[in-house]
């Protein structure tokens, strides 16, 4: 694994700068540019904002009651509470009531209907946070409760959608299906997970003196947010400028989730003409914010004797709670990777998002990928069962290849090699065989323990799929003593994002990342600007801020060709120097000094940059298209060992060789995959959200939901980043996205587990085991196997 890059080394391809660039000597990849800050605790985040004495703060009132009608909602005694200064309901919005982020149907505070445990009723503003939440628990609160629909499998057969369902096809998937030597059928659950922040859901806004309002906020999207504000407000987008320095985390959960917030802190500021702070308490936050949608997939698929499949039929029904909200999007994504890595052959595949009373599930890295993987992997496992044959023996005949390189949504699929490369490589540095080999024995002779093996890939599609956001913007500024400032539409959530950006804007313009700063993202700004999701922060706001910095470089060149007298094709700069070449002489200008004389020669300094991703489209009506700009790849071997007696379990080693094209900066895409692959794990092994027959959600808090910790990392973890690999397409400097596709390749500790309970029956079975795989599940199904084995594996179904 490398851990120095050369910044300066001009990239491959149609994406490689002009000739004015030069190599610049190799330098050690920066490091996060808030790396000491967070360290030290002195990075700022929405709490340690500084706000003005009489700044007021925000306590929500939630319902108690998941499904009724509000029948009372008596406030009289909360108006009269020690320091509050506010109290608002629905009937106290000026502007639009629903703030519902592309279909309507998120109310900001209830009417008449209630639709979910922990729906917002109220708002308080008072003195201080201890006395709004006091005032809060005196509100009155009558609900007439109706029964509710918790089960997304019984609503999607009542129709209960929140969206149409959506179908994908290729070929005669039932001629398939009755053609085929073999056929197997099963069902999945596939939980949910929190998105567990460190920093929770917050906001500060300040009114101004344009009758506008000013929003610091925890958001990813602060465009959608500034949207939202000004349409419940009742003013134009212009009055609301919103902010983002950085967030305590998101991973989706503040895509669109966060804007409801800023939008009562914002309403409440404009209403008493006061600063207003508004931070959810954990438990609080828990309950009134959407999760990584539960689904329920079920898959009949036919396959051959060598287990390649021939085709079948899909189906991925997402628990999307009570309103749309991005679910439609997280459906089809989940179709989109219903097939992984895999040719399906001629199938269907088809997306049903069931209304729940639920809050709205929302966006958590990988946008409804991962659950899609979910149903194809455990069909890889039944298969190799059904057969006798190793899972990676049967995951490696059906992987992509020429010949089976199109995917049932129409994509073709590029750098098919390359997934058998991944493979391949870690099949052989992780001594995958002798190790299977090793763990065979050790099961025949152990009881009790059992130790599992598994080994699975990732192809995850790059782009977002509405195709509108795959655009950014960036605005260059150079002051006149050669310092740089550069602000982008993409928002820091720890992920190392701004870090790339300056990297870009160094690169392009020769000069050490020191002298570059990224500002807090700001929608005065940067306008109209994407979310900061679909992994695609780096490519789509490192392409905008290259943009701009090769804006100001040409005029630069220009500038200098003339006032220098220099030949304006042997021009370049490089190491902080503007540099000339003629014959073997070089003439170097000082960047101070050519900024500077540019500046007396009245060059703009200033640059707006843009980038649109070429080549995506996708047609609804026919669910074919190329919905992704490209594929990220990547490949885990996970071993685990497992009490069969208790379901306790130990994940002892995990193997990793992920693709990131040429890494932009390889500490932190190592990072990337180490911490996509942990929050997965969480959330098959650990993270179980637990729900009581009303509705109400019992793990609110880090006492009752457990995700990861340090003790929870494999004592020997390997991860390499895949090397000489470009990417195939014109990316920022041939590189590619890592936010979300290491997340996916925690399902080999899934199926490692699988397999160490598949020893209990000598392999010949694949048993059932829903996620999250908790020590309950695994004992269960452990249980199951040694009394009844024969009802833990799919049965081949007649044809």
């Amino acid at each position: 694994m490398r851990t120095l890059t050369d910044l300066s080394r001009p990239p491959v391809g149609p994406e490689a700068p002009d000739r004015h660039t030069a190599p610049a000597e190799p330098r050690q990849a920066p490091a996060h540019d808030s790396a000491t800050l967070h360290v030290t605790g002195r990075a700022r985040y929405l709490d340690d904002q500084p706000a003005p004495a009489d700044a007021l703060h925000v306590a929500v009132g939630l319902s108690p009651t998941a499904c009724g009608r509000l029948t009372q909602l008596g406030l009289d005694a909360v108006r009269r509470a020690p320091g509050v200064i506010d109290v608002i309901t629905v009937v106290d919005i000026p502007g639009k009531t629903d703030v519902g982020p592309v279909f309507p149907g998120d109310p900001l505070l209830a009417d008449a209907e209630v639709r979910y445990v922990g729906q917002p009723l109220f708002a308080v503003a008072a003195t201080d946070f201890k006395a709004a939440r006091r005032a809060v628990a005196l509100a009155e609160v009558e609900i007439d409760a109706q029964p509710a629909q918790l089960d997304p499998v019984a609503a999607a057969e009542a129709q209960e959608w929140v969206r149409p369902p959506h179908v994908q096809q290729s070929g005669d998937w039932q001629q398939a299906l009755a053609g085929a030597a073999h056929v197997l059928e099963a069902e999945q659950f596939v939980g949910g997970q929190e998105h567990f922040y460190l920093e929770g859901q917050a906001c500060l806004a300040l009114p101004n003196e344009d009758d506008g309002v000013i929003v610091h906020t925890s958001s990813q999207h602060p465009s959608e947010v500034q949207k939202l504000i000004a349409e419940v407000l009742g003013v134009s987008f212009h009055a609301v400028t919103v902010e983002v320095r950085r967030m305590g985390g998101g991973f989706g959960g503040k895509e669109t989730q966060a804007a409801p917030w800023a939008c009562l802190a914002a309403l409440l500021a404009r209403r008493t003409g006061r600063a207003v702070r508004l931070r959810l308490p954990r438990g609080d936050d828990m309950r009134a914010t959407g999760k990584r949608h539960p689904f329920h997939n079920r898959y009949r698929l036919g396959f051959d004797a060598q287990g390649v499949l021939t085709g079948g039929d899909i189906t991925v029904i997402g628990d999307c709670g009570h309103s749309p909200d991005l679910s439609e999007a997280i459906v089809d994504r989940a179709m989109f990777h219903a097939d992984n890595a895999y040719s399906l052959g001629d199938a269907r595949v088809t997306g049903i998002p069931a209304r729940t009373h639920n809050p709205s599930n929302t966006a958590f890295r990988g946008f409804g990928g991962p659950q899609g993987m979910m149903i194809v992997e455990r069909a890889m496992d039944d298969i190799a069962r059904h057969l006798g044959e190793d899972p990676l023996t049967i995951r490696k005949r059906n992987l992509y290849r020429p010949g089976r390189d199109v995917t049932h949504y129409g994509q073709h699929v590029e750098q098919t090699a390359l997934l058998h490369e991944i493979v391949s490589r870690l099949e052989t540095d992780s001594d995958y065989w002798a190790r299977r080999d090793a763990i065979r024995t050790y099961n025949a002779s152990s009881p009790v323990l059992k130790k599992g093996l598994a080994l699975t890939p990732v192809k995850f599609g790059i782009s977002f799929t509405a195709k509108h956001l795959n655009q950014a913007g960036a605005l260059l500024h150079i002051y006149t003593d050669g310092s740089v400032m550069i602000n982008h539409g993409g928002t820091e959530m720890g992920q190392g994002l701004h870090t790339k950006v300056g990297q870009v804007v160094a690169r392009e313009l020769g000069l050490d990342n020191s002298a570059v700063r990224i500002s807090a993202t700001r929608t005065d700004k940067v306008p109209n600007t994407s979310p900061t999701a679909a992994s695609s922060g780096a490519d789509l706001n490192g392409m905008a801020a290259r943009n701009a910095a090769m804006q100001v470089r040409e005029r630069l060149f220009d500038f200098a060709a003339e006032h220098y007298q220099f030949d304006r094709e042997a021009i370049r700069l490089e190491n902080g120097d503007l540099v000339a070449s003629h014959g073997e002489n070089e003439r170097r200008i000082a960047w101070g000094e050519l900024v500077q004389a540019a500046y007396l020669g009245r060059v703009s300094l200033s640059a707006t940059g843009f980038y649109a991703t070429p080549l995506i489209h996708y047609d609804r009506t026919t669910g074919q298209g190329r919905p992704f700009y490209y594929y990220a790849h990547g490949a885990a071997v996970s071993e685990v060992i497992v009490d069969t007696l208790s379901g306790e379990y130990r994940v002892t080693r995990v193997d990793i060789l992920h693709d990131v094209g040429d890494s932009l900066n390889p500490a932190i895409d190592t990072g990337q995959v180490e911490g996509g692959f942990i929050q997965g794990m969480g959330w098959l092994t650990s993270e179980e959200l637990k729900w009581d027959a009303t509705g109400r959600l019992l793990s609110d808090g880090p006492a009752t939901y457990k995700i990861p910790t340090i003790g929870d990392t494999p004592p020997d973890f390997r991860v390499s980043l895949l090397e000489g690999h470009p990417n195939s397409q014109a990316s920022l400097y041939r590189s590619k996205a890592v936010g979300e596709p290491p997340f996916m390749l925690a399902i080999s500790v899934w199926s490692a587990l699988r397999d160490a309970l598949s020893s209990l029956a000598d392999y010949r079975v694949s048993p059932a085991l829903d996620t999250p795989a908790t020590p309950e599940r695994v004992l269960f199904a452990a249980q199951t196997l040694r009394q009844a084995p024969e009802t833990q594996t799919p049965a081949e179904t007649p044809q």
